[in-house]
């Protein structure tokens, strides 16, 4: 080959390499189980655990900051909430978190976490780059579900014995409305814009959508699940598919995941899963849903486009919440 003919096919070869698709990396599941106070890490592309990490007392509600540097874990019995450093899964410090933290959010400045403490009957604000509490919030009796709006006008928090979504204003920490809604709510989500909020109801046994301007409930969706007894479907986890087509809607010890149009509020169907579904989290771009099993200590994997469960994955003693990082 001439010096000519070499060139050329060193030109052909780059040129080729360069229109290759880059290679796709694995996102990864961290699922906290309260009953091991454990963390079982999960590569969402085998759907194989990869890793167990020992972390506080009693772990619940999991996030990421911003940028995903950092795993924020509610230990509640330990009274705390842990920062991971998710490059080497050590746990860096703790957070002033109030007592019994279980669920929380981040607000979108990466820095003002919003924490629920079930035992006070109060939110609390922890700024995480001075590692202080910046205010503490009076809501009802049991608070557990938070949410930050979009924007980050607003936090939402559920109490549970109250009945009510609690509306707290991010620019002044104070709470400036209420939304009663049905028994026992545990969970809250916002849409993608952030117009509407969808509230589960666990003993009432239904989801509230919320307008978010009102504040006011304009649709309440019941389930009926063929020969499951009304008492065991507990709406608690609840995610939304970005593009505004499905909610998914974890039913407790009903076992299943409702799937529901999320323009019209029907519910298209039932996915049988594992033992007492708790929280939900998106994988690979949406394309996977996984679920966390209590009772069966296990991750159920669900193909969102075939609507159907393709895996069950073992996971420590009563899994409650999961998080992905992309």
């Amino acid at each position: 080959m001439n010096l000519f003919n070499v060139n050329r096919f060193a030109k052909l070869t780059m040129v080729s390499l360069l229109a290759l698709p880059a290679a796709v990396q694995a996102e990864t599941a961290y699922v906290s189980n309260e009953k091991s106070d454990t963390l079982t890490i999960i590569d969402t592309d085998s759907l194989e655990v990869t890793n167990t990490v020992d972390v506080g007392m009693r772990p619940r509600g999991i996030i990421f900051s911003q940028d995903y540097k950092y795993l924020y874990i509610c230990a509640s019995e330990s009274d705390a909430v842990q920062v991971m450093d998710v490059a080497t899964n050590r746990i860096l410090h703790n957070l002033p978190s109030g007592e019994d933290p279980e669920q929380f959010a981040l607000h979108p400045n990466n820095r003002h976490l919003y924490i629920a403490n079930e035992d006070s009957a109060v939110v609390t604000v922890v700024d995480t780059e001075s590692r202080t509490v910046i205010a503490q919030i009076d809501v009802g009796i049991e608070p557990e579900g938070m949410a930050v709006s979009p924007d980050g006008k607003w936090v939402i928090n559920t109490s549970e014995t109250t009945n009510m979504l609690h509306w707290i204003d991010t620019s002044t920490h104070e709470l400036v409305d209420n939304t009663l809604v049905d028994q026992r709510p545990r969970h809250v989500e916002f849409s993608k814009d952030g117009s509407l909020v969808w509230a589960s109801a666990e003993i009432g046994g239904t989801v509230a959508i919320v307008d978010t301007t009102t504040r006011q409930i304009n649709h309440t969706i019941r389930f009926k699940i063929p020969g499951v007894h009304r008492d065991k479907i507990q709406p608690v986890g609840i995610k939304l598919t970005d593009d505004g087509k499905y909610a998914f809607i974890a039913l407790g010890p009903a076992n299943h995941v409702a799937v529901v149009d999320a323009k019209t509020y029907e519910v298209l169907d039932y996915l049988l899963v594992g033992r007492r579904v708790w929280q939900l989290a998106f994988a690979d771009n949406h394309s996977k849903l996984l679920t966390t099993n209590g009772v069966s200590g296990d991750v159920s994997v669900i193909d969102v486009n075939k609507l159907k469960v393709v895996k069950t994955i073992k996971a420590g003693r009563y899994p409650w919440g999961v998080v992905v990082k992309p």
